[in-house]
């Protein structure tokens, strides 16, 4: 049985640039680890929704305008990851853009390149990314924006679920695939109760940004579901960059559901 705290700590050091690491980090990796693992993701959806959030916050004092502020809390939660979720992105991407058996998939994904469909769907995302970003700090909605990169995280447990297996037998995907059950309708549900502080403001309650919030929960694991349940069908089962890809999307969809 994995203890929360290694899940969590060792989520922190998989997933981010913190280096958050214990005695036990450097032990081979398994399954009930890589599950206890995608477990704790949202938990760091949450940390580093905090931190970029807090840096909206103090950006918003400054001379910038909302456009540049938008890119620079992309490129922070970038550099925060690693960029490997934006790896991820590109790669899936262009194995989804070409056409051919799953080996094939595998080859143009695994080729160490990016090609066209890779740098266009790298530059749209990013683009929704920066200017959803832009949009709630000018509405000074802070909660808002770390409730998005959170809620994000979520698509990743539905990626993983169990009816879905790994592309290949190694790889961060044959860690983690069809790892989590119960903690997709937990982290659900989590997620629609953090959409209840949205409505909160210094004019009282308004259901609004309520019902945004949950409509981007739902809006996220639908499409996490349909996403991930393409991929595997085009790939063969799950690979770690369709959840890189997974997580990046996710993270513009729950944006453009928050500024409905």
């Amino acid at each position: 049985m994995i203890s929360a705290v290694r899940a969590v700590r060792t989520a922190f050091t998989w997933l981010t640039v913190l280096p958050v690491a214990g005695r036990d980090v450097s032990e081979a990796p398994d399954r009930a680890l890589g599950g206890a693992v995608m477990a704790s993701v949202p938990v760091i959806g949450v940390a580093l929704g905090a931190a970029v959030a807090g840096l909206a916050l103090a950006l918003s004092y400054t001379g910038f305008s909302m456009v540049l502020i938008g890119v620079l809390l992309v490129a922070t939660l970038a550099a925060l990851t690693r960029g490997m979720h934006l790896d991820g992105l590109a790669d899936t991407a262009d194995g989804l853009g070409c056409y051919g058996p799953p080996e094939r998939v595998t080859e143009v994904m695994r080729s160490g390149t990016v090609g066209p469909f890779g740098v266009a769907t790298l530059v749209l995302t990013l683009g929704v990314q920066a200017a959803g970003f832009a949009g709630l700090t000018d509405e000074s909605r802070w909660y808002a924006i770390a409730f998005a990169i959170a809620v994000g995280r979520l698509g990743a447990v539905v990626a993983t679920r169990r009816s879905l297996t790994p592309a290949h037998p190694d790889g961060f995907g044959a860690l983690v695939a069809g790892t989590q059950r119960v903690s997709v309708a937990v982290w659900c549900g989590v997620a629609l109760l953090a959409a209840l502080p949205l409505g909160l403001g210094g004019n009282g309650f308004d259901a609004v940004p309520v019902v945004q919030g949950a409509g981007s929960v739902v809006a996220v694991v639908v499409f996490a579901w349909l996403f991930t349940r393409h991929c595997a069908r085009r790939m063969g089962g799950v690979t770690g960059d369709v959840l890189g890809a997974t997580i990046e999307l996710g993270v513009a969809i729950a944006l453009l559901g928050l500024l409905l």
